[in-house]
């Protein structure tokens, strides 16, 4: 992974904790510079503390990325504060549970704004600003539950599947400006926001729909989210890669 990303200017979301924490870490070790965005300043700091302190360059922002004049003032931070943008990772997510009818109207639209609509309005400002540099790489997280869902999940699967197929649309609109747009699906992966699930539970399933053994853990999603933002993935666009222990290879 060492320096792959030499040179880039990355903007990660959700950078503070989790899958986002990892990426930043794992974008800054393969040399790039890192804007760790994040609701709360305070984690955004901890991380960028964590990145100096091994030798590396990063910003934190603060945002709310369902916002268009937050996303619009980060990405005016990151050309500012760096000289340009190359990447854009769409990590932040929430996920809340419920069916249709337990979810309330504001719970559905929180939902598909923070794990949607964030996906828009960050391609829609970053796009340009790649666009400048010659090209750029967008990277979105989705989840397993974006491809089939499950029952008590209605805004997260609505959303994460629409993550999916936005995915596309921005991989084919940009292609020819040198802008790739990939998207991520992890399964269950031991992260903050799986934390409120109890251990026992979880084991049980994990043993009844994850073939392969063990915890995925956030820097193996990284490496992954390093290597689409890397040119070693120079001609993989509009593709969705699941990271879930073999959930999805079929019934298990």
């Amino acid at each position: 992974m060492q320096q792959q990303l030499e040179h880039k200017i990355a903007i990660i979301t959700g950078g503070g904790s989790g899958i986002g924490r990892a990426s930043c870490l794992a974008f800054a070790e393969a040399g790039a510079k890192v804007v760790v965005a994040n609701r709360t300043l305070a984690k955004a700091e901890a991380v960028v503390e964590e990145i100096e302190a091994n030798g590396g360059e990063a910003l934190p922002v603060q945002v709310d990325v369902s916002q268009g004049e937050a996303v619009q003032r980060m990405i005016a931070e990151t050309v500012a504060h760096f000289g340009g943008l190359d990447i854009l990772f769409n990590n932040a997510g929430i996920s809340p549970a419920g069916s249709v009818t337990e979810i309330s109207e504001a719970e559905w639209d929180t939902c598909l704004d923070i794990d949607l609509k964030s996906i828009f309005l960050g391609a829609k400002y970053a796009i340009p600003k790649l666009k400048k540099r010659g090209g750029g790489t967008i990277i979105n997280t989705a989840g397993t539950l974006g491809i089939r869902a499950c029952r008590g999940k209605a805004a997260y699967a609505a959303a994460k599947a629409g993550a999916i197929n936005l995915t596309r649309s921005i991989a084919l609109d940009y292609a020819r400006d040198h802008i790739r747009c990939n998207v991520i699906c992890p399964g269950y992966i031991d992260t903050p926001l799986t934390a409120d699930f109890p251990s026992a539970e979880r084991d049980v399933f994990l043993d009844r729909f994850q073939p392969l053994p063990g915890l995925i853990q956030a820097e193996e999603v990284a490496a992954l989210a390093v290597y689409l933002a890397s040119d070693a993935a120079k001609m993989v666009t509009g593709q969705r890669f699941v990271i879930d222990g073999g959930q999805q290879a079929g019934i298990f």
